[in-house]
């Protein structure tokens, strides 16, 4: 499960087009997060519709089938619903982990 942060007071940069780019690729599922809802100039529509335009990603609540969930990383709001998302995801997926074998990361 890839997680895409997105700030809401930003655009979607090269970067997160090109990170949306390689999890399409691999085939795994994205849940999108989008931070700094807090802050005055948010604005989490304008996120969603340039991802519609840039990457073709629809997020459910507009009609598609990529999750979104709007947070902020300052104030922890909404991070508990996105972690529900990513649980969700992995139980559809019935991803498992072996708890016998070492952790690694990249």
């Amino acid at each position: 499960v890839v997680v895409i942060v997105i700030a809401a007071d930003d655009n979607v940069m090269p970067q997160t087009v090109e990170a949306i780019n390689h999890a399409q690729i691999a085939g795994v599922p994205i849940v999108i997060a989008i931070n700094k809802i807090d802050k005055p100039s948010a604005n989490p529509n304008k996120i969603k519709e340039q991802l519609a335009n840039q990457v073709n990603i629809l997020v459910e609540e507009w009609g598609g089938k990529v999750q979104c969930q709007e947070i902020s990383a300052k104030s922890g709001k909404g991070v508990d619903e996105l972690l529900e998302m990513v649980l969700l995801e992995s139980d559809i997926l019935e991803l498992k982990a072996n708890p016998d074998r070492a952790a690694t990361g990249t």
